[in-house]
C-alpha cells in the first residue's frame, strides 16, 4: 500500500494524517492522532510507517476532512537539519566551484523549516537571496559509523521536497565564507508537501525543478549528484549521530540565481519548485520588517489544493 504522510493545521498546531490515492488519484486522508502525537523522531523510531500501513488496513484510522487545512512541514522540528553542499557538478561549476571529493557539510537550525506553501521572508537587509531545489532524505534510525553504504541505506525513512533558501551576500564573501550564516534564515528550509517511504521512491532517478514567477529556472535529475543519499548518510555518520527525524538536505542542481543568469528573489516573486513523486512547493516573498507572523500566515495552499500538486 502506497503512502504518503503530511501534517495539517496552523502553525504550531498542526496534525498528522496519512493520504491515500485511490485508483483514479483521489486522495483520502486519515487521521494519526490515535496512532502518534506527531511525525517526528519517535514516529520513526517505532516504526511508525508500518503500524500506519498495519492500522489502514484494519480500518483502524478515521477518515477526515482536509477541506481549509493549511498544509505544514511533513515532519515535526527535527533535532538536526544538515546541507550538502555543491553535490551537482553543473552547479558548483556555475558557483564558480570544483566539484568536491567529498561532501561538503554546513548545518541549518531547525527552526528554519517551514511549510511548503508558507509565505516566505527575505531578510531585511538581502540583496541575493536564491532558490535551491533539492532532494530532502529523512532519518528513520540512529546513524553512527556505519559501516557501508548498504547499511546507510536501511537508515533512510524516506524522502521530501526542499527549498533550501539562500543568501548569498551572506554565505560567500571573505576568506572562508559563512555558509551557516547564510543558510540560516527564518523559514528558510520549507519542507512538503509530503513525506513519502523509502520503498516508494527511486531516489537515484528523479527529476528536480524550479519555477520563478512561472519561468522556468533548474531542470535536473537527481542521478546527476556527486554523491547519492545513502553515501552522504555513511559519510555524515561517520563525524555525528544521525537521530530519526534528522533531514538532510542533498544538493540543488544548476539554474540558481548565483549562476548570474537570472535575478535573485524580490519581494513579491512567486517561486515554485517540484520534486517527481514528492509534490510541488509555492512560495510568495516578503520583505521581512521583524515580525515573523507573517510567515506562516500568509499564501499558505490548502491541503485539498496540495493533493492536487
Amino acid at each position: 500500500m502506497n503512502v504518503k504522510f503530511a501534517r495539517l493545521g496552523a502553525a504550531g498546531n498542526e496534525q498528522p494524517v496519512v493520504l491515500v490515492e485511490d485508483g483514479n488519484g483521489a486522495a483520502k486522508y486519515f487521521s494519526l492522532s490515535g496512532l502518534t502525537q506527531d511525525i517526528n523522531g519517535e514516529f520513526f523510531a517505532t516504526d511508525g510507517i508500518a503500524r500506519t500501513r498495519k492500522a489502514l488496513e484494519s480500518g483502524e484510522l478515521p477518515e477526515i476532512s482536509a477541506e481549509g487545512l493549511r498544509v505544514g512541514s511533513p515532519i515535526a522540528r527535527p533535532s538536526s537539519v544538515i546541507g550538502i553542499g555543491l553535490n551537482y557538478a553543473a552547479h558548483a561549476a556555475e558557483s564558480g566551484a570544483t566539484p568536491p571529493e567529498v561532501p561538503v557539510v554546513f548545518l541549518k537550525p531547525a527552526n528554519t523549516v517551514a511549510g511548503p506553501f508558507d509565505a516566505a521572508p527575505i531578510p531585511p537587509s538581502a540583496e541575493k537571496y536564491d532558490w535551491e531545489v533539492e532532494l530532502g532524505v529523512v532519518i528513520g534510525k540512529e546513524a553512527s559509523y556505519l559501516s557501508s553504504v548498504e547499511e546507510a541505506a536501511g537508515h533512510i525513512a524516506g524522502y521530501v521536497a526542499a527549498n533550501d533558501l539562500s543568501e548569498r551576500d551572506y554565505q560567500i564573501p571573505g576568506s572562508a565564507g559563512q555558509w551557516v550564516k547564510g543558510k540560516s534564515l527564518p523559514a528558510s528550509s520549507p519542507l512538503g508537501p509530503w513525506f513519502v517511504p523509502a520503498g516508494q521512491v527511486d531516489a537515484g532517478n528523479l527529476s528536480l525543478r524550479t519555477w520563478v514567477n512561472g519561468e522556468p529556472r533548474q531542470d535536473s535529475n537527481t542521478s546527476d549528484m556527486i554523491f547519492d543519499p545513502a553515501t552522504v548518510v555513511h559519510h555524515l555518520s561517520q563525524y555525528m549521530v544521525l537521530e530519526p527525524g534528522d533531514v538532510i538536505l542533498t544538493g540543488t542542481p544548476e539554474g540558481v540565481a548565483l549562476s548570474g543568469r537570472f535575478p535573485f528573489i524580490q519581494p513579491g516573486d512567486v517561486v515554485e519548485i517540484e520534486v517527481e513523486g514528492l509534490g510541488r512547493q509555492r512560495q510568495e516573498f516578503f520583505r521581512a520588517d521583524g515580525n515573523l507572523a507573517a510567515v506562516s500566515a500568509g499564501d499558505a495552499a490548502f491541503a485539498g489544493d496540495a493533493a492536487a500538486r
